[in-house]
């Protein structure tokens, strides 16, 4: 699958998904600035995805315009599994670099599962996207998001209940308009 392919893709996720169901609050004032970076992961193994999120860490650190980079990796072979333990790996590198209060990890995946929810339920969906995606945030930047916003705690409990109220067939049919990556 080309780049521009799933870059499309995650294009149509964020803006359909993410800012259009307003599951993050804070998605669309960066999106609409422009300071979002979107990088695509070239390689697939755990070190190809681990060496392009350090220089991924690294640019952040050094481009104040940045304010937060998605690092997909269109790897169809990735599964759900293997992904939680590249973000712990991803979460360890942040802490080994001496970034831990300074970047924040959040992730996503076509599979995404709640580790206290059944496979099936529509709330995983707050969390699916059409391909892996380790999401760098500035946890500066994210402390004054959340200053200004009321009551963030309420967040992921309004945006698992939206996803239960939509049901299955109508998110599955939103990813699929994005380019779900996901095999038939």
């Amino acid at each position: 699958m080309s780049q521009s392919v799933v870059k499309e893709a995650v294009v149509a996720w964020l803006e359909t998904m993410v800012i259009g169901l307003n599951l993050c609050p804070f998605a669309q004032r960066e999106w609409l600035a422009g300071t979002v970076y979107i990088s695509i992961c070239s390689g697939s193994s755990d070190d190809d995805v681990l060496a392009e999120l350090h220089s991924e860490l690294q640019a952040l650190r050094n481009d104040a315009a940045r304010e937060t980079t998605l690092l997909i990796i269109p790897s169809n072979q990735l599964d759900f599994e293997s992904f939680l333990d590249i973000v712990d790996m991803a979460n360890g590198m942040t802490e080994m670099l001496g970034m831990e209060g300074e970047f924040q990890i959040a992730s996503f995946h076509p599979d995404y599962c709640f580790a206290d929810a059944q496979s099936d339920d529509p709330g995983n969906y707050t969390n699916r996207a059409p391909f892996p995606i380790l999401h760098v945030l500035r946890e500066q930047s994210l402390a004054a998001a959340i200053d200004r916003y009321p009551d963030t705690a309420a967040i992921p409990e309004r945006n698992i209940a939206l996803m239960r109220r939509l049901g299955v067939p109508a998110v599955e049919a939103l990813l699929a308009k994005c380019g779900d990556a996901k095999p038939s």
